[in-house]
C-alpha cells in the first residue's frame, strides 16, 4: 500500500529544516567522522524526497507502485477489523492531506480529472470536471468529458458532479482517492496523484 500521507508529512518536515526553506537537498557528515579526518569521504548529500522515501520505507515498508485503496476503502477495511483508531486515522489523514495542500481550495476554472482502473468487465476510463462559481461562496463541479465505453457510461460517469458545495472535491478525494486525481489550475498541474 502506498504511504502517501506519511511520505508527504516527512517530506514537508525535512524540507523545512534549517534556515533555507524549502530545502531541496540535505547535507550531513557520516557517523563517527571526526574533524581530523577532514570532509572528504565523510560528507553525504541527498534529495529531500529520496530521504523521506527512505524513512517511510524503514518505518512502514517500501511503498508499492500498485494503486492504493481510496481513503474510504481503507477506512472500511479498518472498520471491518474493528480498528477504530486505524479507521479514524485514515479519514483524518486524508482530510489533512487535502486541506493542507497548497492549491486547496478549488477555484473557478480549475479542472479535475479522475482516472478509474479496470473493475470487473468495466474497462478503465477517465473523466474530467470543470469547477465553477455556484454563488454564495459555493462551487460546482460539472462533467466536461469522459472516456468510458457507452455500456459503462450510464452507471458510472459523472458520479462526482455537484451543483453547489463548499468542498466539491471532497467526495472524489475520499471515494476515488487522491492517487487517482489530477488537478489543473491555469494550465499547470497542481496535484498529480497518478504521477506521485
Amino acid at each position: 500500500m502506498r504511504r502517501s500521507v506519511e511520505l508527504q508529512i516527512i517530506t514537508e518536515a525535512l524540507s523545512k529544516l534549517g534556515p533555507h526553506t524549502p530545502a531541496a537537498r540535505i547535507w550531513g557528515r557520516a557517523p563517527g567522522a571526526t574533524a581530523e579526518q577532514g570532509a572528504d569521504g565523510n560528507v553525504w548529500a541527498g534529495d529531500v524526497r529520496d530521504i523521506a522515501l527512505h524513512i517511510v520505507s524503514r518505518l512502514y515498508g517500501r511503498p508499492s507502485a500498485a494503486a492504493a485503496a481510496s481513503p474510504l476503502a481503507q477506512a472500511e477495511g479498518h472498520k471491518r477489523a474493528r480498528d477504530i483508531v486505524g479507521e479514524t486515522g485514515v479519514l483524518t489523514g486524508a482530510h489533512e492531506e487535502l486541506v493542507s495542500a497548497k492549491w486547496h481550495p478549488l477555484r473557478p476554472g480549475d479542472l479535475v480529472h479522475v482516472a478509474f482502473e479496470q473493475a470487473g468487465e468495466m474497462a478503465p476510463f477517465g473523466e474530467t470536471y470543470a469547477v465553477a462559481d455556484a454563488g454564495g461562496g459555493l462551487m460546482s463541479m460539472k462533467l466536461l468529458a469522459h472516456t468510458a465505453r457507452d455500456e459503462d457510461a450510464d452507471s458510472m460517469v459523472g458520479c462526482f458532479a455537484t451543483e453547489a458545495s463548499d468542498a466539491p472535491l471532497y467526495e472524489a478525494w475520499f471515494e476515488a482517492g487522491p492517487q487517482r486525481l489530477v488537478v489543473v489550475r491555469d494550465g499547470l498541474v497542481v496535484h498529480n496523484g497518478p504521477g506521485a
